[in-house]
């Protein structure tokens, strides 16, 4: 019945892609066992008439079953990287631990899908989703406020990894504000820039907020509803966001189709970590800082430039970077700054600070900073 349902959708409705919520339910067998290969699962991935279609995982269930990265050995199957998710959302709420497991998320998470022999395009990457807080939200709250549930706030998720910036919900502290649209941006760029399938959850790219409430599927109201006179108000967020959309679609070094080598450190590598300093990776539980360059001779289909990203997960700290020399020997020029303010957080194409030094580059806490390549 479950493919007969597909094939409908996709031969009468022409339905390109499909998620399916808790898809772990899938592997289960009559007694609730996980299988070691689940029949359902193996059909869809095999079955011709969804050959051309996208399938997306939620790769858990409602009983504890979590098989991200595990899900399925076809690469047909996409999974929604959990992982990612929360190791972002713990670096940018300023957690210790938490620069080796980011590192690994922004290269495409090898760890999950490399033993199976699929590809970063099957890690589908986010931060927030229909499931929990906005990203408005997740920069704006410590806990859940679901009261408006009926249900005595006892429903949602109890661990949004979430950091309210210093003010629980709405505020007109400026300081609060400034440093809550840091964070988005700052995040914006991670999951952008990130190897692997990026997911924005509909009105992040704009603000849109369910006042803490993190499982407002029973609300149908403006609570529920997306306010698209946030676009207009919050103009500046959703040019940051266009605007490093189309940056992803236009470098390949953002979408590689295979992992990086496992090469020693020696070699010619196509991305190359760091904390503050060249050649100076900082992998303690107590290090906040990240930095790396993309080797854009590495990047697939066509030469790009290269790229240069840092990222200060401190609270209060300004950390001051060095970078490396661009491999292309041209200079550096600033293209974001999430500190800055708009437009002067992403400027477009030639518009770039060309860097007359590589020290002390500035990025303020919660902050991201992005170098392109430049040969003039």
């Amino acid at each position: 019945h479950i493919i007969s349902c597909l094939h409908f959708w996709v031969i009468e409705m022409h339905v390109d892609g499909f998620r399916f919520d808790l898809a772990s339910i899938l592997g289960r067998d009559q007694n609730g066992d996980p299988l070691s290969n689940p029949p359902m699962v193996e059909m869809i991935a095999e079955d011709p008439i969804l050959s051309h279609t996208k399938m997306i995982a939620e790769a858990w269930d409602a009983a504890g079953l979590y098989q991200v990265g595990s899900f399925s050995t076809s690469g047909r199957w996409a999974e929604w990287n959990g992982k990612f998710r929360d190791d972002v959302r713990a670096f940018m709420c300023g957690h210790e631990g938490t620069v080796s497991s980011l590192a690994t998320r922004i290269a495409g998470s090898s760890d999950l899908f490399q033993k199976s022999l699929r590809r970063p395009y099957n890690s589908i990457n986010f931060v927030t989703s229909h499931d929990g807080f906005t990203l408005h939200d997740l920069v704006s709250y410590n806990t859940k406020h679901n009261l408006e549930n009926g249900e005595d706030n006892r429903d949602g998720y109890d661990h949004e990894i979430s950091w309210n910036s210093g003010h629980e919900g709405r505020t007109d502290d400026a300081a609060t504000n400034v440093l809550r649209a840091r964070r988005v941006r700052s995040m914006a760029i991670i999951l952008l820039l990130s190897q692997g399938v990026p997911m924005v959850l509909a009105g992040d790219e704009f603000g849109r907020t369910q006042k803490g409430n993190n499982n407002a599927y029973c609300h149908d109201s403006p609570l529920n509803w997306i306010d698209w006179s946030l676009k207009e108000k919050n103009q500046d967020l959703f040019r940051f966001f266009r605007l490093l959309i189309q940056l992803r679609k236009n470098h390949p070094i953002f979408r590689r189709s295979d992992f990086f080598p496992d090469l020693p450190h020696e070699l010619h590598h196509p991305i190359r970590w760091q904390s503050t300093q060249p050649d100076t990776g900082d992998w303690s539980d107590s290090a906040k800082s990240l930095a790396f360059l993309l080797d854009g001779q590495g990047a697939e289909g066509r030469p790009d430039n290269d790229f240069f990203v840092m990222l200060n997960g401190h609270h209060s700290k300004a950390e001051r970077f060095t970078a490396p020399n661009p491999i292309s020997n041209g200079r550096w020029r600033k293209i974001i700054d999430t500190a800055a303010p708009p437009p002067l957080d992403f400027l477009e194409g030639s518009k770039g600070i060309l860097l007359t030094s590589n020290k002390n580059i500035k990025v303020e806490p919660m902050g991201a900073v992005v170098l392109i390549s430049a040969l003039n």
